[in-house]
């Protein structure tokens, strides 16, 4: 064992910090964020001024989704539903709704029409006939609605006909017999009612959503099912939304069915 005592210089050496280092990590960081500004101020500059065509291109669709941002902002402001605009699916509420129209929605507690329905905001035909309300050429509100309350299914267009109340016999007490076609309360499971709430119909059918096997096949429908209410349509401009939606679901079918493989038989 050596008896030599320690190197004092050694133990300085592995001990001290030279200061100025870090001010050197502290300048470093500041070079990396000065740097990083200096880049995004020269593609700033880049994309205004710049006669390069793919700048043009992302000029372009910057201002497109700034302006379809806009309008989305104006539209929800007005309607006070996400999403303002929804698309026609079917016929059931032809000649006043084609497939294909693109209807504006509004909250139900906009554009509130004479004789509404308690606090719901909306008028039914049965209330719109009275007070001479009306919107898609006929009385009464058209509403948007969750089959059974259900987030799953597809939302439904039609038009609120009347209000009823929990235990109602509404076949024999508000029903016109034209849209039972002969059907009677022991035959529907939504009478009498199980709560408060509308019987709905599209213009186009023959009968109430609530009779059996029978338009939106939906017991009747809970105030807070109600998305929204119809208020303007824009005929054949939902097909575009209709034909994307369509594009996309195949896509990802195609794409789902490549990751998987075909399914057994």
């Amino acid at each position: 064992m050596s008896d030599r005592p320690p190197d004092e210089s050694s133990t300085d050496a592995a001990t001290d910090v030279d200061p100025t280092d870090a001010d050197t990590g502290a300048d470093s960081d500041e070079t990396a964020a000065d740097s990083s500004s200096v880049t995004a101020d020269r593609f700033l500059r880049w994309l205004r001024r710049s006669d390069d065509p793919r700048s043009a291109v992302v000029r372009d669709v910057l201002s497109a989704v700034a302006i379809v941002s806009l309008v989305g902002l104006v539209l929800f402001a007005v309607s006070g539903v996400w999403p303002p605009l929804v698309a026609i699916e079917s016929g059931s509420m032809e000649p006043n709704m084609n497939t294909g129209d693109l209807v504006f929605v509004v909250a139900t507690d906009r554009f509130v029409g004479d004789e509404s329905v308690a606090d719901t905001g909306v008028v039914t035909l049965e209330n719109g006939r009275e007070s001479g309300y009306e919107t898609f050429d006929r009385s009464g509100d058209v509403v948007v609605f969750r089959p059974d309350g259900n987030d799953s299914r597809t939302p439904v267009i039609h038009r609120a006909h009347f209000w009823v109340e929990a235990g109602e016999n509404w076949v024999d007490t508000e029903a016109e017999s034209a849209n039972l076609r002969g059907t009677t309360c022991d035959a529907v499971a939504a009478c009498p009612a199980p709560h408060d709430g509308f019987v709905t119909k599209g213009d186009n059918n023959g009968m109430y959503d609530q009779v059996t096997n029978a338009g939106a096949e939906t017991t009747v429908v809970r105030p807070d099912w109600v998305v929204g209410k119809a208020a303007f349509r824009i005929p054949w401009l939902g097909r575009l939304r209709l034909v994307l939606e369509s594009l996309l679901s195949q896509s990802i079918d195609i794409g789902v069915h490549r990751l998987t493989g075909p399914s057994p038989r």
